[in-house]
């Protein structure tokens, strides 16, 4: 089972080119065999629809209709499976009950779309709906990927990175089925691959291979200081870099990039034979002004959930997404973290007060700059906004209306666009601060 989305959004480039996800490329030009289409559950038509909230519907009732032969579950990203999982959680008894009647929910508006899926299904499957009823009705969703679909072997996708916070509730959803990681690519190239599919995301290890692009590398230093954690002035190639440091990447490709920065840190861990392994690090901060990064606010959610969890017990509220951004406006620079919450009822008095409780332990998980940045006196008070449930899921729909492929999105960790900002802003329920 493939989530894909081969969406026929394009970009038009300054000299007049047009582009579109590399995912969406084959799909949309015709170039994919149907001996290729053979082995996806979903029929063409679901993965070139429009609208990504019906693909996914789709996707899963084809999956359910083939749960028997399915071997495995695949996406560009992790976040692609947890929000179709969750779809599953929210849309079971409709999907059983299009099972019971062979055809897809009135809510499928698009005609092509409607017929592939019914013809995927082939008539009411009575047996089937029964069956997969019994299995979704006690909602025990932890390893739901081995009762539904007792013969898949893997589930693969990007997990790395900023989608390294959903490994964990993947591993919830997989149960014992194996998640394998993917290979190291970039929109511009192929930068590394990964012998070794099976390693969870934080030893996961990338070996770089020269004949994919002209590799340089900028030396990369977490400095405590405002000066660039980045050194142009050293570029280095690859029998020059040293393992335990790290480097931003710069490729120079056969398509015409020339000394492209790809805005990855990576840290050289070994080498395979005479190619360097790395691990993936981070994405670069885009300007000495920037105080976190984002691994800097993964870490730090990651303590902030953990001190909920201590501090609520088995009522804790769940984080399922989160941001910031870094207000300049002020006076002083104040950091908002944006986070959305998995309760859909109104935010209580009682949890307002366990979080201010607990937001020394986000703070302190923020990396050395922020802190030195703080003593300094340059900082106004954390400011954390509370979403209401859904609201990231706007962030998709603009990033799509704006053009990006929702096979290749990644929900932002910093954000540095205004309009987003605005956009959480007003779909923040409450505010609380450091200090209130």
């Amino acid at each position: 089972m493939l989530f894909l989305y081969a969406d026929k959004i394009t970009t038009t480039t300054k000299s007049g080119l047009k582009v579109m996800a590399a995912s969406s490329y084959p799909l949309q030009s015709g170039k994919v065999s149907s001996t290729q289409l053979s082995r996806f559950s979903s029929p063409l038509q679901v993965m070139l629809g429009s609208n990504v909230d019906h693909q996914m519907y789709c996707h899963l009732l084809c999956g359910l209709r083939n749960v028997d032969v399915m071997d495995g579950i695949s996406t560009p990203y992790a976040i692609g499976l947890i929000k179709a999982f969750g779809f599953l959680e929210s849309k079971w008894e409709q999907l059983c009950d299009d099972l019971d009647c062979g055809y897809p929910c009135h809510e499928i508006s698009d005609l092509e779309m409607r017929e592939g899926v019914i013809n995927t299904v082939g008539g009411p499957q009575h047996e089937l709906s029964t069956r997969i009823r019994l299995v979704c009705a006690d909602k025990n969703w932890g390893g739901i990927v081995r009762r539904l679909f007792p013969n898949v072997r893997f589930i693969r996708c990007v997990t790395t990175g900023s989608m390294m916070q959903y490994y964990e509730k993947l591993k919830f959803y997989a149960g014992d089925v194996p998640i394998l990681g993917g290979d190291y690519f970039a929109s511009e190239c192929c930068v590394g691959l990964n012998l070794d599919l099976t390693q969870p995301p934080e030893t996961t290890r990338f070996v770089i291979l020269p004949t994919f692009a002209y590799f340089e590398f900028l030396p990369f230093e977490m400095n405590d200081n405002d000066e660039d954690a980045v050194h142009e002035q050293t570029v280095l190639d690859l029998c020059s870099i040293e393992v335990g440091k790290m480097y931003e990447v710069v490729v120079t490709t056969y398509r015409g990039f020339y000394r492209y920065k790809l805005g990855d840190i990576v840290r050289v861990v070994g080498f395979y034979n005479s190619a360097p392994q790395v691990e993936f690090v981070m994405r670069a901060p885009k300007s000495s002004a920037e105080i976190i990064t984002e691994k800097d606010l993964i870490l730090a959610v990651e303590k902030f959930q953990l001190a909920l969890r201590e501090a609520m017990g088995k009522d804790s509220i769940e984080i399922v997404e989160f941001a910031s951004f870094l207000d300049q406006e002020p006076m002083w620079k104040q950091l908002k973290v944006f986070i959305e919450v998995q309760e859909e009822s109104e935010f209580l008095e009682e949890w307002v007060k366990v979080f201010k409780s607990c937001i020394s332990c986000l703070e302190s998980g923020f990396g050395a700059l922020y802190k030195v940045q703080k003593e300094k006196g340059h900082l106004g008070k954390l400011k954390i906004m509370i979403l209401r449930h859904g609201a990231f899921d706007k962030l998709l729909d603009l990033a799509i209306k704006n053009g990006t492929s929702a096979s290749q999105y990644k929900p932002p960790k910093i954000i540095r666009n205004n309009e987003v900002v605005k956009l959480l802003d007003k779909l923040a329920s409450v505010t609380i601060s450091v200090d209130d």
